[in-house]
């Protein structure tokens, strides 16, 4: 098959279904563009900041793309490149794009809280507690792999170390003059986006090699694993204005270039897909590792239970109008899915044995490299030599890696902090962190909900789980995880519908798949990690299972002896 034939009507496809599929959501959740939003009615100036458009829409694709949509499909190549390309077409449009949308829309309408405070509603404070416990731990090891991820990545191509400390110093500076009114979004954007491009040349001119400076690679990787975190620290507590958003908008345009890069490539080359469609390998035993594995090896670009944290959590504090919800929820997933798409075909063009000497062999290089290498070689059709592009593509994965782990820190804050509020309705006085004022009683709440101490236990574990060597082994149980995190959003979105009684099917069956999907994966897990006697393995399926099966427990009764009416707004 032609890919460039599959890549346009891939995107053609998810241009009607913005249309369509995402109008239809629009209308079925009420969306009223007049409605105050938590941005400009709780407005602080450091969460709650009523951002343009096109600035949350950077920040936020910057923050759910990541390498997410890159490694996942890239490496469920192994199936073939049909599997993991229905996979995306059917899941990002019907569970991962509508996933994202009603997550960030509950929040929306409850004060820009997580969804987990959209559960203590629907099925009581303990699901509340839960579910955050779920987040809690997830967010905590995804901010630890991504600073080890980053921390390799600056010691492998020292240039990408050089380019992205450039842009971590020059995003204040673009978020001063914005918000300060210095100077209007096009303005700062024809400034401040050729500074960025600029200073990925200047990285290749004069690359930061700690290893040179420091003696040894073992040292160079404590030195960036501390300055990461510190970074991560500093910019989850700062305004969002002056780091995290101004930082995520520009580098949205190494994305847009890449993505735009890659599309141009893949027209002007017309590769084949050569890979086999489905590929069959150790006799039967291929189609258990597509059901389920599949399913949870491709989270972003089809669908993740990370977006919720993050439309939830940062973006639903900094959206401008109730309208805007559509194109930043639904619009930034579908977006995912073409680079996801893009993805499948940056390593479809090669033979499977050549794939899996590529990702397997003596030789082996990351999924992320194999999608840089596939995107160079589409770029000679367009005269751009393949070094060049390579190394372009390199970097803006590279800075994608960075943008994730800075907003899961944040992410991780805001669930520590909503773990320690009391119950939703409890009087608001007692509510409060602040409530106890006594000078001479320590008081938990205010200690844990300070964002600087809150940040503080983060980062402290995330150090602690990287420099004990024990996440990595942990990794494989994330997918699953991950996967599992988004059928429990399902669930809430599915409870809420019901209670207001709007049509529930939509959300019904996504939610019931992706849990069945999930909770079948961590078996598998379960049992082969049992046969190996990896126990840390085991523990961490085990606590996933058991805690999804108490918030199902918990749907279930308060489902069943469900009495109460539709609240609106709720």
């Amino acid at each position: 098959m032609n890919a460039s034939f599959l890549l346009l009507c891939a995107i053609v496809y998810f241009l009607v279904a913005y249309f369509l599929y995402g109008g239809f959501l629009k209308r079925l959740f009420g969306i009223e563009k007049n409605n105050p939003t938590p941005a400009h009615s709780m407005e602080d100036g450091v969460d709650y900041v009523p951002s343009p458009t096109p600035v949350l829409f950077g920040h936020h694709f910057a923050s759910i793309a990541g390498a997410g949509p890159i490694t996942g499909p890239i490496v469920a190549a192994v199936y073939g490149w049909l599997p993991g390309l229905l996979w995306v077409l059917l899941g990002c449009v019907f569970i991962g794009a509508m996933h994202d949308f009603a997550a960030m829309f509950l929040s929306v309408r409850n004060q820009g809280r997580s969804i987990a405070y959209v559960i203590e509603k629907e099925i009581g404070y303990a699901g509340r507690q839960i579910f955050l416990f779920f987040c809690l731990a997830a967010l905590i090891l995804v901010v630890t792999v991504f600073t080890l991820m980053v921390a390799d990545g600056f010691i492998a191509i020292p240039a990408v170390a050089t380019s992205s400390l450039l842009f971590i110093g020059m995003a204040p500076f673009f978020g001063i003059l914005l918000n300060r009114k210095l100077l209007s979004l096009v303005e700062g954007t024809l400034i401040f986006v050729p500074l960025l491009f600029f200073f990925i040349w200047l990285g290749t001119v004069c690359p930061l090699d700690m290893v040179a400076v420091v003696g040894s690679a073992k040292t160079a990787r404590v030195v960036w694993i501390i300055a990461l975190l510190y970074y991560a620290f500093i910019a989850s507590v700062i305004p969002v204005w002056f780091l995290l958003q101004p930082r995520d908008y520009l580098n949205s345009y190494l994305l847009y270039a890449m993505m735009g890069l890659a599309v141009g490539g893949i027209l002007a080359y017309q590769p084949t897909l050569v890979m086999p469609a489905v590929e069959v390998a150790q006799g039967s035993k291929a189609i258990p590792g597509i059901l389920p594995l599949l399913f949870v090896t491709i989270a972003c670009g089809a669908c993740s239970g990370f977006h919720a944290l993050v439309a939830s959590g940062t973006s639903s504090k900094q959206v401008d109008k109730e309208k805007n919800i559509l194109a930043v929820g639904y619009g930034g997933m579908l977006l995912e899915g073409v680079l996801a798409i893009i993805a499948i075909i940056s390593v479809a063009y090669m033979g499977m044995p050549e794939f899996r000497e590529m990702i397997s062999g003596p030789d082996k290089i990351p999924p992320q490299l194999a999608f840089a290498r596939g995107l160079s070689h589409f770029a000679t059709a367009l005269g751009i030599k393949q070094e060049l592009a390579y190394n372009f593509c390199s970097l803006a994965i590279s800075a994608f890696i960075l943008t994730s782990l800075d907003t899961a820190t944040r992410l991780s804050r805001f669930v520590l902090q909503e773990m320690v509020l009391p119950k939703a309705n409890q009087d608001q006085d007692s509510a409060s962190p602040t409530a106890d004022s006594s000078p001479t009683r320590f008081n938990w709440r205010i200690a844990l909900g300070n964002r600087w101490c809150a940040t503080l236990t983060i980062v402290l574990l995330a150090a602690l789980l990287g420099f004990s060597g024990e996440v990595m082994s942990i990794w494989p149980v994330f997918g699953a995880s991950n996967q599992l995190l988004a059928a429990l959003t399902l669930l809430c979105v599915t409870l809420w519908l019901l209670r207001n009684k709007r049509p529930v099917l939509f959300a019904l069956l996504p939610m019931v798949f992706m849990m069945l999907i999930s909770v079948w994966a961590l078996v598998c897990l379960l049992i082969d990690k049992l046969r190996a006697q990896n126990w840390p393995l085991v523990i961490a399926c085990i606590i996933l299972l058991f805690l999804a099966a108490c918030l199902v427990v918990l749907a279930g009764k308060r489902l069943a002896g469900r009495k109460d009416k539709p609240v609106s707004g709720n």
